[in-house]
């Protein structure tokens, strides 16, 4: 069955992802808009919005086995030899370096085509790619999730049900979410400490999670990068990161389902992890490269908005009364403000040398709920425990 989605909601949908998420159209600007085909009906509505206000588009059409249109898709994973995976067109470089901001509509037709990559070649791919992850993450960017049949069913939904879960999300006014992330944010800026209970389901097991965010910068999330949104971030000094963790809500990657997740870290590093499910694919994703044995982000879900927890990791993280934490690259954001300067770039690797910054191909976030039923047990700001009120993270009174 079809995607249903009303013209009138993929107007306000595409109106809010130009005129707030990118920041708007000026006549200068070269905005790629990159998807599957299958999210057409929005990558339209979006292409009209642009090229209306004086911009130009660079309509990005990706292969159905190409997961998220990295520089290389499935065929080249199973087909290809690693020189054939180096040799990267440079016009394919200077067509990111040439836009001016950029928007990607996830969403696929087929996911099951790039499951079950040969692990090396794999990760040669996302080490080729990580140019381009680097170029568009420099510019004005954003993400949204398109709805498919083949999304639905990785879901275990219907197309109906599944589609009125992510449109009903991302129709809802972004700006919305300032007051409500306002004070975990002014609470997270002035902390030393991230302390993270949660207890392994199996064992009974207490466990403990630390880490140092003493002088990061703190990041609210009101849309302008993910759609719909509704997180409060930061990436810890990697060295910090030490203890134990489990989490339990399922996510999605590279058409796979991870769940079931317990890591062990020691002085930043993972020394032991295992997933119930998806154990390969976490393995590929841990043993990508140096970065992937270290963590990024760790960050609160503030959305109370999102009726269902969906395995898609832009929904699933952003849901009220969760936590994520990112295993891979580090935001540089967090520890510069101006890091696309010359002065912002040294200072960056000055940070990466002495491993309090994480760089990495990966940067794959996964969930711990810490609502009634979950895995999750607590989590302390310094000396202050966190609550849950109308499923969104808020201080104690």
């Amino acid at each position: 069955m079809a995607v249903q989605i009303s013209r009138k909601d993929l107007e306000i949908w595409a109106g809010y992802l130009v005129n707030y998420s990118i920041g708007g159209i000026n006549k200068d600007d070269i905005v790629m808009i990159k998807g599957e085909h299958v999210c057409w009906p929005l990558m339209s509505v979006i292409q009209d919005k642009i090229i209306s206000a004086g911009g130009i588009v660079d309509m990005n059409i990706v292969a159905p086995d190409n997961d998220r249109g990295k520089v290389w898709g499935a065929s080249m994973a199973r087909h290809g030899s690693f020189e054939q995976i180096g040799r990267v067109p440079q016009w394919m470089v200077e067509r990111y370096k040439t836009m001016t901001k950029y928007m990607e509509i996830l969403g696929s037709e087929s996911p099951e085509l790039f499951e079950g990559l040969p692990d090396d070649k794999a990760q040669a791919i996302f080490k080729a790619d990580e140019v381009f992850k680097t170029i568009r993450l420099a510019k004005p960017w954003v993400l949204t999730l398109y709805p498919t049949e083949g999304f639905a069913a990785m879901e275990g939904m219907d197309i109906e049900e599944y589609t009125k879960v992510i449109v009903d999300a991302s129709t809802v006014d972004p700006r919305l979410l300032e007051k409500v992330e306002e004070d975990i944010y002014r609470l997270m800026s002035k902390s030393q400490w991230i302390r993270i209970e949660t207890e392994h389901p199996d064992t009974g097991k207490q466990l403990r999670l630390e880490m140092n965010i003493a002088d990061k910068h703190i990041v609210k999330c009101t849309g302008e990068r993910n759609f719909p949104d509704g997180e409060v971030f930061t990436s810890p000094d990697a060295n910090t990161v030490n203890g134990e963790i489990f989490v339990d809500l399922p996510v999605y990657y590279s058409g796979a389902t991870i769940q079931g997740i317990n890591l062990q870290f020691d002085n930043g590093k993972i020394i032991k992890y295992q997933a119930k499910q998806g154990n390969d694919t976490l393995r590929k994703i841990i043993e990508t490269d140096e970065g992937s044995h270290r963590l990024g982000e760790v960050a609160l879900g503030m959305n109370n908005g999102i009726q269902k927890v969906l395995k898609h990791p832009l929904f699933v993280e952003k849901v009220g009364g969760t936590l994520h934490i990112a295993i891979g690259a580090s935001y540089p954001e967090c520890f510069v403000k101006n890091y696309q300067t010359e002065e912002g770039q040294k200072e960056l690797e000055q940070f990466k040398n002495k491993g309090i910054l994480n760089k990495s191909a990966q940067h794959v976030d996964i969930v711990t709920d810490f609502r009634p039923g979950g895995a999750g047990r607590a989590v302390y700001l310094d000396d202050i425990k966190l609550e849950i009120e109308n499923n969104i993270w808020v201080i104690p009174r």
